[in-house]
């Protein structure tokens, strides 16, 4: 895929996003910005390796980054409010914030969640109609005391259109940051911050293991630190991703101190790590109901799970939705317990999976001649629903159960 166009801000964060929406991989790309023309070329497949053949999603990349007329966007944030949340997470708090909703009579139609470094970020999406501006402070009120608990660390909730949560995923991001989730790391050597004089440039590069939307969450964290990237490489090797940016500042200045060389690099590691996790994975598919994620993850904590990410969805009177979970203190999940949620919440409607970044890595020359394969077959009818829901939940195409 090549982007050719005039130099303007946020080009290269938004044809990446594209891409990261539809759960695409890239496994190399070229980024250069010559004066006033910008040009990237990706390198893309799907999450497990293979060419791109189906047209609907492809002319979806072409229009939404401007190759032919720009087409209508998805209205699904509107009639929505957002509800932003932070704080210092515990076992069960996600659990207990949607037990408060749930109390509030409130119907959650999307939620996001990550946790890290003991830290909590969250979006919350309801209905306008159920959240009139008296209920509204009443829930704030809640969920702040719920939050700040007995932690020192404190807590926040703020109410906002959902027009203006532009990405969640991005969101998630800002607001971690801005809640320091960064303090008491350590530094680490996947990512080095240089300085190229003579050009004038920052050479910034990352080294570690390839995952899903990482160019995204790298791309995303420099352009909200006001960030420009002029060149970079983008490159895979197994499970190994290399990825190098020659970036200024947004006034053209290239980074001039120790103190923001440590910033950037330290904040470049956390939007690493928030997403770096390994698990079990639960996949829920079931009617929609008052209360369903107040029950499903009260069942997880009362099984010794805790959820680290989830991605709540409803369509219609379906939800759907994920959750990556570990066991206590961020120890392996047992299988019992796994067993358990299964058995109380349903067997047929909850999927467990073991999440692996490696297998969704570019498949080998032998996966893919087995093309008439079990193993193949299976992962192509996975892969084939993957895209399927992520085109539906862009307005592209109706969802089906």
């Amino acid at each position: 895929m090549q982007v050719d166009s005039a130099r303007k801000t946020g080009l290269l964060l938004e044809a990446v996003q594209v891409l990261a929406d539809l759960d695409l991989s890239i496994n190399k790309a070229y980024i250069s910005s010559d004066g006033r023309w910008f040009m990237d070329v990706f390198h893309v497949t799907d999450r497990l390796g293979c060419k791109l053949t189906d047209d609907s999603v492809i002319t979806y990349i072409e229009q939404s980054l401007g190759t032919w007329n720009e087409p209508e966007r998805p209205a699904a944030l509107e009639g929505l409010t957002a509800l932003e949340l932070t704080g210092a997470d515990r076992t069960g708090l996600i659990s207990e914030v949607f037990a408060v909703l749930a109390d509030m009579a409130c119907s959650v139609v999307e939620a996001r969640v990550w946790t890290h470094r003991g830290r909590l970020g969250c979006l919350v999406f309801l209905r306008d109609e159920e959240v009139d501006t008296e209920r509204m402070v009443r829930i704030e009120a809640r969920l702040g005391h719920l939050l700040r608990g007995d932690s020192s660390a404190g807590g926040a909730v703020a109410a906002v259109p959902a027009a203006a949560v532009a990405h969640a995923d991005r969101r998630l991001h800002q607001l971690m940051s801005a809640d320091r989730d960064r303090e008491g790391a350590s530094p680490t050597s996947a990512v080095s911050v240089q300085s190229w004089a003579e050009r004038g440039y920052s050479v910034v590069t990352v080294q570690c293991r390839d995952r899903p939307k990482l160019l995204f969450d790298v791309v995303c964290t420099l352009t909200d630190m006001d960030y420009v990237v002029f060149h970079g490489t983008i490159d895979t090797t197994g499970d190994q991703a290399h990825q190098e940016f020659y970036i200024r500042h947004a006034d053209g200045s290239p980074i001039s101190s120790e103190a923001e060389r440590q910033r950037v690099s330290q904040c470049l590691q956390d939007a690493i790590e928030r997403r770096s996790l390994e698990g079990v994975i639960l996949e829920l598919c079931t009617p929609d109901r008052p209360g369903l994620l107040s029950d499903v993850t009260r069942t997880f904590r009362e099984n010794g799970l805790l959820v680290a990410q989830a991605e709540v969805t409803t369509k219609g009177d379906m939800a759907s939705n994920v959750f990556y979970v570990t066991g206590a203190a961020g120890l392996a999940v047992d299988q019992s317990a796994i067993d358990a949620v299964r058995q109380r919440v349903g067997m047929d409607c909850l999927i467990a999976k073991e999440n692996r970044p490696q297998l969704y890595q570019k498949a080998g020359a032998g996966d893919q001649d087995n093309s008439n394969g079990g193993g193949s077959g299976i992962g192509l009818f996975y892969l084939g629903n993957f895209v399927k829901r992520n085109l539906a939940s862009l307005g592209l195409i109706k969802s089906c159960s």
